[in-house]
């Protein structure tokens, strides 16, 4: 169960709608509930469920940081999809497509076919136990916290190859927001909250990649002191124990 809770330093600080932060605490509730009274494959499916979400709002951050590139990701989709994708507004909204298919948007971040592959399993399974089909393949938490360990797995590389999305979104964020007079809040740590964590829905791991991001390249820049100064108001707000 320890182990399983892991899954929440992957998932978002804070959401866009009380009604999707709501959604997310049902889920956990969903998988609580069944993993305490037993049901372990109704608790597997509550966490699959949360790893999907974890999958969209990586996704959601590939569009926000590298637009272009997402749009050649759509290459293949039908039209009205691609439409509908290209000006989402929700990262829920990548819950219209297959979920296999979503995946293939990783192979922007270097995900190569195989390790897709790999990842789409996790749905394979998921179908498994979502059918009617007169097995229960997780009746055991042994068996339950082995299938936990490996959807982990597949997170923490998803988050690896998500680093470099990570980065440029902060990057971006530093130098759009270093001068206090022009951007959309004058306190440092409300303009972290609202235009950093908020909108590209950044998880406390995230907010770690940030955190370690070597400011020094932007050290020519003419607010590179507001930028010293944000950088030093998200460590203290979000890195401190």
């Amino acid at each position: 169960m320890e182990e399983a809770i892991e899954l929440s330093h992957y998932l978002p600080l804070s959401y866009k709608t009380e009604s999707e932060q709501e959604y997310l605490r049902f889920l956990w509730d969903a998988f609580e509930t069944n993993y305490s009274g037993g049901k372990y494959q109704f608790a597997f499916l509550a966490y699959h469920m949360l790893t999907m979400c974890f999958i969209y709002f990586n996704i959601w951050q590939i569009k926000q940081v590298q637009p272009s590139d997402f749009g050649k990701g759509l290459i293949g989709f039908g039209k009205d999809v691609e439409k509908d994708l290209l000006q989402a507004t929700s990262p829920f909204a990548f819950s219209t497509v297959n979920e296999r298919t979503i995946l293939r948007f990783f192979r922007l971040i270097g995900c190569d076919n195989s390790k897709i592959g790999t990842y789409a399993k996790l749905v394979d399974d998921r179908n498994q136990s979502a059918h009617s089909n007169g097995n229960i393949y997780l009746s055991t938490s042994t068996a339950f916290d082995l299938k936990i360990a490996e959807v982990l797995r597949a997170v923490a590389e998803i988050q690896q190859y998500s680093k470099s999305i990570v980065k440029q979104c902060y990057a971006s964020f530093l130098i759009d927001s270093c001068d206090p007079e022009s951007r959309e809040y004058f306190d440092d740590a409300e303009q972290i909250q609202e235009v950093l964590v908020h909108k590209n829905y950044l998880s406390q791991n995230d907010i770690s990649i940030c955190a370690a991001y070597d400011i020094a390249s932007h050290k020519d820049h003419g607010n590179f002191s507001n930028i010293e100064t944000l950088h030093g108001c998200l460590v203290k707000e979000y890195m401190q124990d």
